[in-house]
């Protein structure tokens, strides 16, 4: 049994969609963000935290998007989608595995001000202003770490996974114009057959609820 704790269109996604890479298909666990099953001992007995993903597979539970995609390559190697200790890739792997938490660090606290604040409090256009700025600095980092279609030149690895899940929640604060590699690069791994059995099991998305959100003004 593979059962996964997932916010749909979240930062679950990305265990969602590597698991398509390798063919598997979990049992899906749908929480939304605020529901209280996510603060219910179910989920923190697998999570601490409370926090998804959760992946129960091989007898084991582990948490943490970026934990589970490196669980998922190290526990199935034939699918090469990991980069082993001594392979020429390794260092931009890892590096690019915690870039993606850097992003989507602010991509979190972007959400929090703009989707999650409710009457009276009210987002800081300080606070955006300066998360949205340091959003579009580690686009334009991200940007000169693309090594050919992917990443690494050696080809696809969980950390598309990682930074392309980071690509698809990113445009709701910034725009990609200035970045025509990103914007072909994102092209690449939604065209991927796995990304779109993926995003067939989740279904529209309904966790932004409008296209672009634009930095509050101070008044």
């Amino acid at each position: 049994m593979i059962r996964l704790h997932h916010v749909p269109w979240s930062r679950s996604f990305r265990v969602l969609w590597l698991l398509q890479e390798m063919g598997i298909t979990p049992d899906v666990v749908r929480y939304r963000i605020g529901d209280k099953a996510m603060r219910e001992e179910g989920l923190l007995a697998r999570s601490p935290g409370g926090r998804i993903p959760a992946l129960e597979i091989d007898g084991i539970t582990v948490f943490e998007s970026a934990a589970v995609l490196q669980y998922l390559c190290e526990s199935r190697p034939e699918f090469g989608f990991g980069r082993a200790p001594g392979d020429p890739d390794r260092v931009a792997y890892l590096e690019a595995m915690g870039f993606a938490e850097t992003m989507a660090s602010l991509i979190e606290q972007l959400n929090l001000n703009h989707l999650f604040l409710r009457p009276p409090a009210k987002p800081s256009p300080a606070v955006v202003k300066l998360n949205t700025l340091r959003l579009k600095a580690t686009l334009d980092a991200f940007d000169r770490m693309i090594a050919g279609e992917y990443i690494l030149p050696s080809g696809f690895s969980a950390a598309d996974a990682m930074m392309g899940f980071n690509l698809f929640a990113a445009p709701y604060y910034v725009k990609l114009d200035p970045w025509p590699g990103l914007q072909a690069y994102w092209e690449r791994l939604s065209s991927r057959p796995a990304f779109r059995a993926a995003a067939a099991l989740e279904g529209p998305q309904d966790f932004y609820g409008q296209d672009f959100y634009e930095v509050p003004s101070d008044g």
